[in-house]
């Protein structure tokens, strides 16, 4: 009877420190995955491009000043044909020209009016140009006065007169460029893990940033700088 619990005392003991042996193990090798899990770094990738604007929106406000109504409609009138008419010879198609509506402003309508208004009615009225003829837009432009001497009477805001260019061609370049902002990221990393004498493991998370678009100064805004920036974080191994 004493030999049988002494021999089961000693399967016990035996059993007791593999246990403990293996559960000594088993989080030894845990705290080090843990910790290797927990190497990682996170690195940003840059991708530009300039390119050129593809469609330009090109506004041309004529206004006019009288005291009949009648007149300035008809001015009105005359000056968006010639408008019309100097676009459609310089290269333009009527499918990229669009006409608002008159706006008449009647001054002694005004709530703040005195009998002393000058010249009682304003109107104006706009011819857009949208098109994709960047070039000829930016060329024309410079001929302006051309309609000056005919007696065409074009708004002088420059706000209100400015072209609007546009890029409409992201589509075309967005693979490439987020290929690119992610071998930049990567390119980044691996110099990380080479100063800090390990290796670049698998990659734990990535973030493709938003594209941006804006014009690459003041004086040339038919000129666009496209910008992407990936995030990505790596793991880090010995």
């Amino acid at each position: 009877m004493t030999t049988s619990r002494s021999s089961n005392a000693v399967i016990f003991t035996i059993g007791a420190i593999i246990s403990a042996g293996l559960l000594s193990y088993g989080l030894s090798n845990s705290v080090q995955n843990f910790r290797s899990f927990d190497r990682v770094v996170e690195v940003k990738g840059l991708a530009e491009r300039e390119v050129k604007a593809d469609t330009a929106i090109w506004p041309l406000k004529v206004v006019r000043a009288g005291n009949t109504q009648n007149t300035i409609y008809e001015e009105l009138d005359k000056d968006i044909q010639a408008v019309r008419a100097f676009l459609l010879v310089n290269g333009f198609d009527e499918t990229e020209l669009s006409v608002s509506a008159p706006n008449v402003l009647d001054k002694l309508a005004e709530r703040w009016a005195t009998e002393d208004v000058g010249l009682r009615y304003t109107g104006e009225q706009t011819l857009t140009v949208y098109t994709e003829k960047v070039d000829r837009v930016r060329e024309l432009r410079q001929q302006l006065s051309e309609l000056g001497k005919q007696g065409v009477s074009l708004s002088g805001n420059n706000y209100e007169s400015a072209v609007e260019y546009h890029f409409n061609g992201l589509n075309a370049i967005k693979p490439s460029m987020i290929e690119e902002s992610a071998r930049n990221a990567r390119e980044v990393a691996l110099r990380f893990a080479e100063h800090s004498e390990s290796q670049l493991g698998k990659i734990r998370s990535a973030n493709q940033g938003q594209f941006s678009i804006y014009d690459r100064d003041s004086n040339t805004p038919h000129l666009k700088i496209v910008r992407v920036v990936s995030t990505v974080s790596y793991q880090l191994v010995d």
